[in-house]
């Protein structure tokens, strides 16, 4: 599943160390009590009863959707503000396929379930296309017995979108993107960091304060009344492993099955500046991971014989295109963007290792294909990274002072120098941030608080570092933890891993959970393509 941060511009979701984190300042704002008021609570419930009523008048997609006919759409409204839920409301845009009822292997009928909603992560992404799982053989199973449901995320979309400048002129490549920018660099940075979060302000008044994680779970409950159900089963990915988790804890016995793949570290600490600092740190090995691999296959690629030697090659690649971009188009920024794809995802690694080897040899094509920001992609990659920062933003206290960044930063960048500069770039807003800053709510459940829930997990994923699974394990009593071993692709539901999709088969069907803690080897690593290809 293709998850958030990798479409967020040139940046990455977010992470940092215990000691960074103390020495962080609370936001310029006073923050809101770290539990919600009680006025959110009878807003949630205001509004899931008037949903379970209303329901969601389901019926052709617009064509701008591009969806199959095999997948209806519709609205669901929400309050804009959960403390007044007979104010302000805002509508969302739901997809749906219904449950096929028939076991395509067996051609058995299969009863239905209900409804299994997803959120594919972010914040900033949409899950409508979801539905369309349902035709792929690994997703058959459960689409017999399930109603495929997915929903644009406020501020996502259609969903009472979000921007905060205009996209046009969003993308600027070719650009630079040095590894160990110069004082200058920073200024300029910081001032563009300004810039974008007053135009967040300016865009949207009052309401920006009103895009958060906790109102995102909220909307979740939403959909769930008006989708007739009683209790939730949700899949959420990467981001939305964090909504999933502010769900079970503040809506615990409205849960049926709960899958949190590649989940995000939820300790209140960690949310969100050093989530973004530990994943900086994870991403330095996932590169690793890639140049490991094209070494090994230098025969191929002729990249070289080690991971040193290829990343000497990635560097000739990145200064050449910060002196004469390739196609007027793509610079070191753009490259590095598609690079950190392959640090995301290890089906990406065989074309990615093809287009540095093919630009070496005097051929920028395939760069040019792969790195070349599209224009008619501007608005939504906008719209993306608005509803990113406003949501992340609004969460929690950020450092206000830059030099709490500069220093962190200039510290890991000594030791994880691939990402780290560019996820500042990526998040540095949220020092400049005009709405009030939230306290993260402190996610746990005890022991039979909640069914069985399910945690999928790779030891190498560098967007969800690894100790974020074990964190959400902890915290939610009764939880299984899955483990990927050895492997760091992000989004395992449905992946390449036979033995963890057997796992999240065998729960979504039947309810059934492998113990406490189960572990899966490494799917196989991608066959190498011959530059030819």
């Amino acid at each position: 599943m293709r998850t958030a941060a990798a479409l967020v511009a040139a940046g990455s979701l977010l992470l940092t160390t215990p000691a960074a984190a103390a020495r962080t300042p609370a936001a310029a704002s006073a923050p809101a009590p770290g539990s919600p008021s009680a006025s959110e609570a009878r807003g949630t419930a205001v509004a899931a009863a008037r949903a379970a009523s209303e329901g969601i008048g389901f019926g052709p997609c617009a064509e701008e959707q591009a969806l199959p006919p095999t997948v209806e759409c519709g609205t669901l409204s929400v309050p804009l503000d959960y403390a007044r839920p007979d104010g302000e409301r805002i509508r969302l845009t739901v997809s749906r396929s219904r449950a096929t009822g028939m076991d395509s292997a067996t051609g058995r009928a299969v009863p239905r379930q209900g409804s299994l909603v997803n959120n594919p992560g972010g914040p900033g992404v949409s899950g409508m296309y979801f539905p369309m799982l349902g035709v792929v053989p690994g997703w058959k199973r459960l689409a017999a017995a399930y109603d495929l449901v997915g929903y644009a995320p406020r501020g996502v979309g259609r969903s009472a979108p979000l921007s905060c400048t205009d996209p046009t002129t969003f993308q600027q490549g070719p650009a630079p993107a040095p590894q160990y920018p110069s004082a200058a660099v920073k200024r300029e940075r910081a001032a563009r960091a300004a810039a974008y979060a007053r135009g967040c302000a300016e865009r949207s008044g009052d309401a920006l304060r009103h895009y958060t994680s906790l109102n995102n779970a909220r909307d979740l409950d939403v959909l769930r009344a008006a989708l007739g159900e009683t209790r939730l089963t949700f899949l959420g990915s990467s981001y939305g492993t964090y909504i999933g988790a502010l769900y079970a804890t503040l809506f615990p016995s409205h849960v049926r099955r709960m899958v949190f793949d590649s989940a995000v570290n939820p300790a209140p600490e960690r949310i969100w500046y050093r989530n973004n600092l530990a994943q900086s740190a994870a991403f330095e090995d996932r590169w690793a991971d890639f140049r490991a691999w094209a070494a090994r296959h230098h025969y191929v690629y002729g990249l070289g014989d080690t991971a040193r030697k290829v990343g000497d090659s990635y560097d000739v690649v990145r200064e050449r295109l910060a002196r004469e971009p390739a196609g007027g188009k793509v610079g070191p920024a753009q490259l590095h963007a598609a690079m950190l794809k392959a640090a995301y995802y290890d089906d990406h690694w065989p074309q990615r290792a093809h287009a540095l080897s093919a630009y070496l040899k005097g051929d920028p094509a395939p760069l040019v294909e792969q790195a070349e920001e599209q224009p008619e992609a501007a608005a939504e990659a906008e719209n993306t990274r608005a509803v990113y920062l406003a949501v992340e933003c609004n969460d929690a206290p950020w450092p206000t002072d830059f030099a709490v960044w500069d220093r962190d930063n200039t510290r890991l960048a000594r030791r994880a120098p691939f990402e780290t500069w560019d996820n500042v770039w990526t998040n540095l807003p949220c020092a400049y941030w005009p709405a009030p800053r939230q306290r993260p709510l402190d996610v746990r459940a005890g022991q039979d608080a909640l069914p069985p829930t399910l945690v999928l997990a790779a030891e190498r994923d560098a967007a969800t570092p690894y100790d974020g699974a074990l964190e959400l394990h902890r915290r939610l009593a009764g939880s299984a933890l899955v483990t990927e071993r050895d492997a760091g692709s992000h989004g395992l539901a449905g992946g390449a891993n036979a033995c963890v999709n057997a796992h999240l088969t065998a729960y979504l069907l039947e309810g059934r959970v492998p113990g406490r803690r189960a572990s899966c080897a490494p799917h196989p690593a991608p066959a190498p393509a011959a530059p030819a290809s």
